[in-house]
């Protein structure tokens, strides 16, 4: 059985706990490694490693930490293959997914690249007479990144570059059920050349992420994860007197409109809703549909269902792979048994699929005449569960978004330029899709929802990423006229 363990000062450290975790293969059910998890001395020995490397990393030269990161860059481009493959190993989505994941990591890592740009400062000559006023931007010192299992490499590639570019140093608590990528970009990090102690990976529980969230060196925290998980890091890291971006779940509408392409509608719908088996933070979960398109859509998109090739993700074939776990399996099934006990009508049911194996494999599901009050549209599911709620006009399904206490992300679908700025201004969510299910910003950009998708009030990565690891400093200066100077400076002075 592989052993995974931690990574500190740039060295191989097996967990001294005695306490485990399994690691799996989704596709087939089976055990294929066993993950240590961190005592608190292991965490404060990482912590430690971090706060000593900060105190040289600091001090490199932009030139050089820029040098690095392109170097960072090209590894983790050309081993895009190989990280995919562990992605899917132990996450289960599909290699094309996987793949994607990565490139959008990369773009994280080249915005990184422009450090020289990122950290330019202001400055007003002669502010006053003879006084200079300028800013700067300077890092923190140790900060925090705790990942979840449904975008292993990604999400770290959303905080490592810029907290790290910046001049911090950084310790990573990835997720236990898919650790094997995070540790190797953590290994291609150290190729790259960057010093130890400026990456260090520490697996573990809620005993390693209590000690990140509490311990007085830790600076930052940024995580993201569940709803619940996310208000306790908060609050816990906030009270510990940290900088907190905690990321949390969502509920994301889809608004198709009367006028809506709805071939485009429902081949968005079903890529958004079922793509890596709806285990992500951005999967559309509801479908508004206003007035008359709700019949030929919910059609449509049930026709493409039938479509879809669900198995292990290292099939060329497969567009769904199966879920993290047997227990997240069951969950979703569940709900969907839920939808049907409350009244929705179950157009298609996924656990009506019967898969060879031992896999953590489901169907997709599709739900029609949805309300607001039952589990399946309350609840964030997490898995491949479309619901659709019907709805008479464009303002009720606004509304809809507006009383949903997440907002993460919201589409709308129109042939209507004027009905899509309305919705712009005026879905109240942080991420708006016109005609683009899955509106997740590019790497120069950041991105966070609002209400109870976002714990704390900074994005994640791009501008402000760059702002949540740096802290401003005003700088005024006055220096005396050189006429009056107590130093000869070879100035002509006055009598």
């Amino acid at each position: 059985m592989e052993q995974i363990h931690h990574l500190i000062d740039g060295q191989t450290c097996p967990s001294s706990s005695g306490r485990k975790s399994p690691v799996f293969d989704p596709a087939t059910g089976q055990q294929t490694a066993e993950l240590g998890l961190g005592s608190v001395a292991e965490v404060e020995s990482a912590i430690a490693s971090s706060k000593a490397a900060f105190e040289e990393w600091k001090t490199v030269s932009i030139a050089k930490r820029t040098k690095l990161m392109f170097r960072f860059r090209e590894l983790v481009d050309a081993n895009t293959d190989e990280i995919a493959k562990r992605l899917t190993a132990e996450h289960g989505k599909v290699l094309d997914d996987a793949r994607g994941e990565v490139a959008r990591g990369l773009e994280n890592i080249e915005y990184a690249c422009g450090l020289a740009e990122l950290l330019k400062g202001s400055h007003s000559g002669n502010a006053s007479t003879g006084v200079d006023v300028y800013s700067i931007r300077q890092p923190l010192g140790v900060v925090a990144g705790i990942t979840p299992f449904n975008f292993p490499a990604m999400v770290p590639l959303w905080m490592l570059p810029n907290a790290v570019a910046t001049g911090n140093t950084f310790i990573l608590k990835p997720s236990e059920r898919d650790p094997s990528a995070p540790m190797f970009l953590a290994e291609l990090f150290h190729e790259a050349g960057f010093p130890p102690g400026v990456l260090n990976v520490v697996h573990g529980d809620k005993t390693a992420v209590d000690c990140l969230l509490q311990h007085r060196d830790v600076k930052a925290i940024s995580f993201v994860g569940s709803t619940p998980i996310a208000r306790y890091v908060y609050e816990t890291g906030a009270a510990a007197g940290k900088r907190v971006q905690a990321l949390a779940g969502a509920k994301n509408h889809m608004l198709v409109l009367p006028d809506a392409d709805v071939g485009l509608a429902a081949d968005s719908a079903v890529s958004a809703a079922y793509g890596s088996a709806g285990e992500r933070c951005m999967a559309v979960s509801v479908v508004v549909a206003v007035g008359d398109v709700a019949d030929p859509l919910v059609e449509a998109i049930a026709s493409r269902t039938a479509e879809l090739t669900i198995g292990p993700g290292t099939q060329a074939d497969s567009e769904m792979g199966p879920l993290i776990t047997a227990e997240q399996r069951d969950r979703v099934n569940g709900y969907v048994q839920a939808g049907a006990d409350a009244g929705a009508t179950v157009v298609v049911d996924g656990r009506d699929m019967v898969f060879e194996g031992d896999g953590f494999f489901t169907g997709v599901s599709l739900l029609d005449n949805v309300t607001t009050d039952m589990s399946v549209y309350t609840d964030e599911i997490f898995g491949p569960v479309l619901c659709v709620v019907r709805v008479d006009t464009y303002q009720q399904g606004v509304d809809l978004i507006t009383n949903n206490p997440w907002g993460n992300g919201a589409a709308i679908f129109t042939r209507d330029g004027g009905a899509a700025r309305r919705f712009q201004e005026e879905a109240d969510a942080g991420m708006i899709g016109i005609n683009v299910p899955i509106p997740v910003p590019v790497g120069y950009h950041s991105f966070g929802g609002w209400k109870e998708s976002l714990f704390g009030d900074t994005h994640m990565y791009g501008p402000e990423g760059v702002h949540f690891f740096t802290k401003g400093k005003a700088i005024t200066s006055r220096w005396p006229d050189p006429a009056h100077s107590a130093v000869d400076l070879g100035f002509p002075r006055n009598s």
